[in-house]
Order: structure tokens, then sequence, then C-alpha cells
């Protein structure tokens, strides 16, 4: 009976024991095995690509031709004929100063200058008979001449008093009214044309050659709803020593009525191409506090390569050194990577 109850306890033990093992078998790996697992990770292959530098830069509107209209001469302005606002025509006159002692002086000029005349022509036919000599005859000749010039100088004067628009255009806001008396240090007011626009903006000295002549730039203005264009005509001889940048002039292309002479513009340009760069997605490249760095995929490890960077878009950026065309970078993932880690490439982009 006793060796009974022993061969049954131990066969019950038995019964246990493979019951266990095969629960044992049956569970699921462990934490540690999980974490030897080699990360998924997808990868890009570097290779020869054309990318620029694309920068926005202030800019600032203004006329093509922009004048503050002056006076010449002091004088009382008698004739006002400006509208503010209003659009004239080349020529128009404008303001008309008092000429009345100039007008006075070239009626008397021209009294004598007709008498001269006159004199010349006897002295001359005594001369022909030798009733005079020649130099009584050159003094009244001389007096001719000097009478004809005192009367063109009259007649500038008189043009002085008369302020002409210096081209078709739009007058401003006018400083001055009927009756006053001007100097040439006021403003009496202003002319722009209507019908062009330049574009001013100036871009860092490192693009000072990049930028030129007849060159497309696109731009939008402050609170503008459409992008805009305009073309390079010219640049300024030499970088800006305190700003460090180049100043250049661009007309627009096309007038819109968002466009008004004054506003702050934001332009637009792509400087730097260059053809056969070596491009990256920039999440590639990972920023550190000494250098830049990516991870490259060589066979089925990551290598740690510092790299060093150029232009950049929003999608890639340009890797001057430090890597060759060919070579495969990891774009996902690079937190949890180490050097000479195993990886497992998922998906390869080119």
């Amino acid at each position: 009976m006793y060796k009974s109850h022993i061969k049954f306890l131990a066969a019950a033990v038995i019964s246990i024991s493979v019951v266990s093992c095969g629960k044992k078998e049956a569970a699921p790996p462990s934490a540690q095995a999980r974490q030897m697992r080699a990360p998924e990770v997808d990868g890009f292959v570097v290779r020869h690509q054309s990318i620029s530098d694309k920068i926005e830069v202030p800019g600032s509107l203004m006329a093509a031709e922009q004048t503050q209209i002056r006076s010449e001469v002091n004088g009382r302005i008698v004739k006002l004929n400006i509208t503010e606002g209003s659009t004239v025509q080349k020529g128009a006159l404008l303001v008309k100063l008092f000429d009345g002692d100039l007008q006075a002086q070239l009626k008397k000029l021209k009294v004598q200058l007709a008498i001269a005349k006159t004199t010349e022509e006897r002295q001359r036919q005594l001369l022909e008979i030798q009733g005079i000599s020649q130099q009584d005859y050159d003094l009244v000749k001389l007096n001719v001449e000097t009478l004809e010039v005192d009367i063109e100088a009259t007649q500038i004067a008189i043009v002085k008093t008369e302020i002409r628009a210096p081209y078709s255009g739009q007058l401003g806001l006018r400083s001055v009214s009927l009756g006053a008396y001007i100097s040439p240090a006021d403003i009496i007011t202003t002319i722009r044309q209507v019908n062009e626009l330049k574009l001013e903006f100036s871009v860092p000295e490192k693009y000072a050659k990049e930028v030129k002549k007849n060159d497309r730039i696109s731009f939008r203005v402050d609170g503008g709803q459409r992008d805009h264009t305009a073309t390079v005509i010219a640049t300024e001889n030499s970088v800006e020593q305190t700003t460090r940048t180049l100043r250049i002039r661009a007309m627009v292309n096309k007038i819109d009525p968002e466009l008004v002479p004054g506003v702050f513009a934001r332009v637009n340009l792509q400087l730097g191409q260059t053809a056969d760069a070596m491009l990256v997605p920039t999440q590639a490249v990972i920023s550190t506090a000494r250098n830049k760095q990516v991870a490259v995929l060589r066979r089925d490890s990551v290598v740690f390569n510092v790299v060093e960077t150029g232009a950049r878009d929003s999608v890639y950026v340009q890797i001057t050194n430090g890597l060759k065309v060919g070579d495969t970078v990891i774009t996902t993932g690079l937190m949890v990577l180490k050097p000479n880690a195993k990886v497992s490439v998922k998906r390869i982009s080119k």
C-alpha cells in the first residue's frame, strides 16, 4: 500500500513538470529579446541633383520717376494750375510767377535793338564809301549783338517764372497757395510716373555675384493677394560697408492696383544654383553641439559620418563634404540608433 502511494506521487510530480515545461516553451519572448531585434528604418540613396538657395529679403516699391517741383527763382505766384492727385502731361504749366518787370525790360531791349540795327545799317553804308572808319562801325555792330544777348537772357529769366511738368505723371499734394511768395527752397508739389514702378531691395554680400541684370524675380506686397514679377535693371557698384549687403533695383513687369509706391514688399530669390549637388533629406542631418552628422548604412549596420552642409530648400540639404554619391543614409528612427547598431531597411528612396 505504501509503495503504491509513493508511485502515485512520483507520477503526479512528473506530470506537473511536463505541463510546466510545455507552458514555459509557449511563453512570449522576453523584453531583452525584443530589444535585440534590429529596428526597421527608411533609407535614401545620395545622388546628384540641382539645388539653389531660396531666400526672402525685404524690399520697397518706388515710382520709376518721382520729382519734387520747386521754383528756380524767387517770386510771387500769380497763377496756380495744380489739382491734387490729377494726371498732367509733360510740359503742362503748373505755376506762373509774377514777371511784369521782366516783360517791361524785354520790351525796352527790343526797342533799343531796333534802333541799334537801324544805326548799324547806316554805318555800314558809310563804311562802304569810307565815310567812317572800320573801328566806328565795329562799335555799332557790337552794340547790336550786346542787345540781342540781353534780350535772350531776359527771355530765359521769363521762362524760369513758368514752372511746368517735367514729364507726364500724377501730381501729389500741393504745399503752396495762390499769391504766396516762394523761393527755390520751397517744395510746391511732387509728380511721379504712374505707368512704371521700381522695386528696390538688398541681398547679403555672399550673393552679390549671383544677381545680374535682366534676372527675373518674384515678390509680394504686404497685404497683397498674389505674386508679382520684376526684372533686375541695375545693381549698386559696391557692397554697403555697414550692412554688408548689395542694393539692387528692378523694374516691375506689370502694374497692378495693389502696387503703390512706398509699400513694403517681400522679395523671393533663388540664388546659388548648383546643378550637381549631393542632396539628402533635411531630416537625415543630425545637428550636434560640435558638428553635423548623418547615419550611413554599411551592409546591415549604422555608421555616423560628420558632414558639411551647403544650400538647402524645404525638402533637401546639400552635402559638400562627408558623403559620396551612392551612399545610403538613414532618414527615420535616428533617435534610437547607435554607432554600429544593426538595422533592417524596409524602404529605400532615390
